[in-house]
């Protein structure tokens, strides 16, 4: 029985930390941390490094605020939540200047206003307010995960529709520089990526094809429920058929 515990504990946990990837990503679902994903996506390595930043603070504040959660008044709640985030990002922010002074510089303003996020306000106040330091440590690191995929795809989309390449090292500090890709062609050369209404395209048409992908999955879970449903009334009826033959067997 503990052996059946600990493993039902474990999938609970990687359900915890895998259901922002895809079933609750806050970009593609929630449509949560939009500004962002808008604003520092022009390449696919800015949004990976705000990605980073958001995995750090995010798990980083989750933990902090499940641990004192108890030694919060309730009328200051959200505000010291406010005060934790925004310590995690001043810590980032003066590293990030210190060590990746490219990638400070590409995301601007933006940097501190991960102190407003959504997601990382959104996930204190539902989630690590009310569990422990460990799912919320796992819960934060999911969704970072999640945040950080999707602002990658949004970012990598909108680099080769806009250049043609997607190039690396540029705002990182990886020692080297390079591109992933580079398709040399006049079609991939569209510079109304490069800005807002590019954002919103492209973010758009993910959003469109994630919403697809989820209303199929639930017409496959309704099919498969019908199914069942239409199975279990013919057993019922089946063994309702025999009982009667029986009792009129039985009669007879």
């Amino acid at each position: 029985m503990a052996k059946k515990g600990n493993k039902k504990k474990e999938l609970s946990r990687i359900a915890n930390l895998t259901k922002g990837f895809f079933k609750e990503n806050p970009i593609f679902v929630f449509l949560l941390g939009m500004c962002p994903a808008l604003a520092v996506t022009s390449s696919m390595e800015t949004g990976l490094g705000m990605g980073i930043l958001v995995i750090v603070v995010l798990t980083s504040s989750n933990i902090v605020i499940s641990l004192i959660k108890n030694l919060i008044p309730e009328q200051v709640r959200v505000p010291s939540f406010i005060v934790i985030i925004a310590t995690f990002v001043t810590i980032i922010e003066m590293l990030t200047q210190a060590f990746a002074l490219d990638l400070y510089n590409a995301l601007g303003i933006f940097l501190p206003l991960i102190v407003v996020n959504c997601l990382i306000l959104g996930r204190a106040e539902a989630f690590a307010s009310k569990n422990g330091p460990v799912a919320s440590a796992l819960d934060g690191l999911g969704m970072g995960i999640g945040f950080m995929l999707a602002l990658i795809l949004i970012g990598f989309t909108r680099e080769v529709l806009a250049t043609g390449a997607v190039a690396y090292g540029v705002y990182l500090p990886l020692g080297i520089e390079g591109s992933l890709i580079n398709i040399d062609s006049y079609v991939l050369s569209m510079d109304v990526f490069v800005g807002p209404a590019g954002g919103f395209i492209v973010i758009g048409l993910w959003l469109a094809m994630f919403q697809a992908f989820s209303n199929r999955n639930t017409r496959k879970k309704a099919d498969a429920r019908k199914r069942w449903i239409e199975e279990k009334k013919h057993q019922a009826a089946e063994r309702k058929r025999k009982k009667a033959m029986k009792e009129a067997g039985e009669t007879s």
